[in-house]
């Protein structure tokens, strides 16, 4: 029987392939990561200043699409991990962290195209000064637990507190989520609310709707 023949309609491919490989390998050996794992593959155009790289933790097998940005705008006073990605993780294009504090991802999570993660976010009550001259938020932390799923453009935003997605939960697609979320749980909406979580005793996916957890 003859093995099926691989096609590629880009006839560029192994080229993007062996220059993706390449970026992949220097962004490994050149940058002061606290951390970085095997298999590490980032495409050449994703954002990772290298001043703040040491302020990152990532595992292996870790998957950056096109335009993926890693960032902690705030150089942090104290010498801490700030962004921290488990092993097996997978980013879509456009994804971005922005951490001040801290936001961890535990292995095996794969984020959709356009998502969002930030531990802080603007400052906006004072009406006598433009939202641009307020500064940010203190902020908090997130932590995305193994096994998680966010869908397109998605945002995770955090202004205080601890932020928790509990494993295997399901962030659908276009969802604000600011408050935590149960283990095996299926949020949508902006807010995001629960709509469908795993029933342990029962032992079946059952509908439910309500509001999400209390910040931590």
């Amino acid at each position: 029987m003859r093995k099926p023949q691989m096609s590629f309609e880009d006839p560029f491919y192994w080229i993007a392939r062996a220059i993706r490989k390449v970026h992949s390998l220097w962004l490994t050996w050149t940058y002061p990561f606290a951390s970085i794992g095997h298999h590490f593959s980032a495409h050449p155009s994703c954002d990772i200043r290298r001043a703040v790289s040491g302020y990152m933790k990532i595992g292996n097998s870790v998957l950056l699409e096109r335009n993926v940005r890693l960032d902690v705008p705030l150089v942090p006073t104290r010498n801490e991990l700030v962004i921290l990605i488990g092993d097996g993780c997978v980013f879509g294009q456009r994804a971005t962290i922005l951490a001040i504090n801290r936001v961890q991802i535990e292995q095996n999570s794969i984020f959709a195209p356009s998502v969002l993660i930030t531990d802080h976010n603007h400052e906006f009550e004072d009406v006598t000064l433009p939202i641009r001259d307020q500064g940010g938020t203190k902020g908090g932390t997130v932590r995305i637990e193994e096994g998680c799923w966010v869908g397109f453009g998605s945002a995770i935003v955090c202004s205080q507190g601890e932020l928790v997605i509990g494993r295997n939960s399901v962030v659908g697609a276009n969802s604000l989520v600011t408050r935590s979320i149960p283990p095996y749980s299926v949020v949508t909406g902006n807010p995001a609310r629960v709509v469908k979580h795993f029933d342990s005793e029962r032992g079946e996916w059952v509908l439910g709707s309500g509001p999400l957890s209390p910040k931590r």
